[in-house]
């Protein structure tokens, strides 16, 4: 199945992203088919291909969420815009997640030592 998303390009932390069609099962940086646009969302800047947007659209290919969002904003397509479910992590989850281990007992020297001799746990 073909997916139309974003493939990031840019330095650290100053993102920018181009708009490729590509297998659904390809990796996130890896090989694409065609590029189909630009998107820079610091300056907002954005530039589209939408004749082949459209070609690609009509044959089959889906648009991820963000995508399918930014299509809609720009007019290329119409419709509703779709919500992204975000989970967000406090630091207090992961604290009431772990469950405590009992801890064993350390046996002290006298146990330890039998018949004179000292047992080092070998």
């Amino acid at each position: 199945m073909l997916r139309i998303r974003f493939l990031r390009i840019g330095k650290k932390n100053a993102p920018s992203f181009r708009i490729v069609l590509t297998e659904k099962t390809a990796p996130p940086q890896g090989r694409f088919l065609e590029i189909l646009g630009f998107y820079n969302p610091r300056s907002k800047e954005t530039n589209l291909k939408k004749e082949r947007i459209m070609h690609w659209l009509s044959k089959g290919a889906k648009p991820s969420a963000t995508v399918h969002n930014l299509l809609v904003r720009q007019g290329v397509i119409k419709g509703p815009k779709i919500k992204k479910k975000i989970e967000i992590k406090t630091k207090e989850e992961p604290k009431e997640a772990k469950k405590e281990k009992p801890k064993e007992e350390k046996q002290s020297k006298e146990a330890v030592e039998k018949d004179g001799q000292i047992n080092y746990g070998g």
